[in-house]
């Protein structure tokens, strides 16, 4: 963070622990590798759920595609997940309240437009503003002025965050509403890019095939069927692409895209199913790479029902979660590629980060005789059945569903006390969510959007917050949540945010599984291929011979 005078307590401590851990275990890439540049790799992929408008999109698939695409601020390490400048020249600040951001000249985007300080102001103002209905609107929550562009209530008073003016071509500063010290931290995530100016003038144009401002462009996309991306020679981004271009060829079925990749017609799985664990390394050698990653899965609830937000709920809840055999899953469903969660954030930020082993306690061991005398305290399952809600195109989620189902059948001694109820494609998945048609405990994987503990609490328990899809509230979560954000000592400031997450512990807000490893495979055309610690390809590193 050259030129940054904020504190940068989380980030540190999570490089630290980042850079000692994402790049190991399991297989390795290969380090060499031929390739002039020019030749074109294929990987699996699924339909993102919206249009890629960066402050839209909150969710993996999208995500991908948007991390070729455009270049912010920050940009996280591939390697040891340190947020970095790109193309911010400086961030400074003396009071972690009041920022001013100059960025650096002659970037463009791919339809030659300049990059300047506009472009940051005017796409951040688009991702607030309440009409344009964006998913992650909430991460400009701290910008002074949201309360206007963003009311929780009322009418749109503002179009404009009063926080955000351009003082040049290459300035702009940033008010908040209080002081947060990692916020410059937070500037890689995709919904903090910049936007050309004919994603105003012509919305409807850019939307079906959108410009940005990184290593590779948009050349075609076909729902359903693939996305074709090609290197941007014009891209003066020091992290060009390696490779001619990436085709996104879209699988409804993880086990499909195996095979096709076995078979020679593709090039890259970067989610290996479950049902192949078994055979993946004699089937790929040391093509096959398992790292560990900041994702957690979890089992998220409906607060939005009355019958999971009543009193003893939280007893079911847990009740239910003793019921669950961790262990025997993560052993049998994914060969140990998965690690029984014991909070609610991720190894990989370490202890210096926040992570605390063990947090759980008794909740997350497997206790039958315990788990059936919870449920019943708490007035039993709701409707008498635990429907899991999952999407069944991609992750495997099916096989470790019916797994937790079996467990918590056998531990409540009742078959038939919990079942799956798949949902065909993620999209769709995804939409239910939104529209808050859960009657039941879903799958609430989370996929860390920078390697902070904060990242890991606040979007998805926060009252309100942009991944808080269940809808649970909690006054003194938030307050400690507050108080940590505002904190500029890097130890206090830790302690705040595991303060909050055991308010999370204590109500049982969401269930922890597991810890997920990124997994992947490759064909013998590919070399110096892995996956970043947010378990992402590094798609602009990859040669192809």
């Amino acid at each position: 963070m050259r030129g940054a005078t904020h504190a940068k307590w989380a980030a540190c401590a999570a490089a630290v622990a980042l850079a000692a851990t994402a790049c190991g275990g399991g297989g390795s890439s290969d380090s060499g590798g031929g390739g002039d540049g020019s030749s074109v790799l294929s990987a699996s992929w699924g339909d993102p759920q919206n249009p890629l408008e960066p402050a839209n999109t909150n969710e993996v698939q999208g995500g991908k595609v948007l991390d070729m695409v455009f270049r912010g601020l920050k940009r996280y390490d591939p390697k040891t997940g340190k947020a970095e400048d790109m193309l911010a020249d400086k961030i400074d600040t003396t009071d972690s309240q009041n920022f001013t951001v100059t960025i650096k000249s002659g970037w463009k985007f791919s339809n030659g437009e300049a990059v300047t300080a506009k472009s940051f102001v005017d796409a951040w103002n688009y991702g607030a503003s309440l009409k344009n209905n964006q998913k992650n609107a909430y991460f400009f929550g701290y910008i002074e002025g949201y309360d206007k562009v963003h009311p929780d209530s009322g009418t749109q008073s503002a179009t404009t965050l009063t926080g955000l003016k351009v003082t040049g071509t290459d300035t702009f500063t940033i008010k908040l509403t209080q002081k947060f010290s990692t916020f410059p931290d937070t500037l890689g995530y995709a919904a903090y890019s910049p936007l050309p100016s004919t994603f105003f003038s012509d919305h409807a144009a850019w939307l079906k095939k959108p410009v940005g401002n990184g290593p590779y462009t948009i050349s075609s996309y076909t729902k359903g069927s693939q996305m074709k991306l090609v290197k941007w020679d014009g891209y003066t981004g020091t992290d060009k692409a390696e490779n001619g271009g990436v085709t996104l060829k879209v699988y409804t079925d993880n086990n499909t895209a195996y095979t096709d990749l076995m078979a020679g017609n593709l090039d890259l799985v970067d989610d290996i199913p479950a049902s192949q664990l078994k055979n993946v390394k004699s089937d790929l050698g040391s093509r096959y790479i398992n790292t560990p990653a900041g994702i957690i899965q979890t089992l998220a609830f409906p607060y939005y029902d009355k019958n999971w937000n009543k009193s003893g709920s939280e007893k079911v809840r847990t009740g239910l979660s003793m019921a669950i055999n961790r262990d025997q899953i993560t052993n049998t469903i994914f060969q140990k590629t998965r690690t029984p969660a014991t909070d609610w954030t991720s190894p990989v930020l370490g202890t210096e980060g926040g992570f605390q082993d063990g947090l759980c306690g008794d909740a997350c061991k497997y206790n039958p005789t315990e788990a059936k005398k919870l449920v019943q305290e708490g007035g039993g399952i709701p409707g008498g059945q635990v429907k899991i809600t999952y999407n069944a195109d991609t992750g495997s989620h099916k096989e470790w569903v019916d797994a937790v189902c079996n467990s918590i059948n056998n531990a409540l001694g009742n078959d038939k006390a919990c079942v799956g109820n798949p949902v065909g494609t993620f999209a769709d998945f995804r939409n239910q969510i939104g529209q808050h048609k859960m009657t039941g405990p879903f799958r609430a994987g989370w996929q860390m959007d920078y390697p902070l503990i904060q990242n890991f609490l606040q979007p998805l328990y926060y009252t309100n917050a942009s991944s808080n899809d269940g809808q649970w509230s909690n006054k003194d979560f938030d307050k400690l949540v507050d108080q940590a954000n505002a904190e500029t000592d890097t130890s206090k400031a830790i302690k705040l945010f595991q303060q909050a997450e055991g308010v999370v512990r204590d109500n049982m807000a969401a269930i922890p599984l597991w810890y997920q490893n990124g997994s992947a495979g490759y064909s013998d055309r590919l070399s110096n291929v892995a996956l970043n610690p947010f378990s992402v390809p590094v798609y602009n590193e990859i040669k192809v011979s």
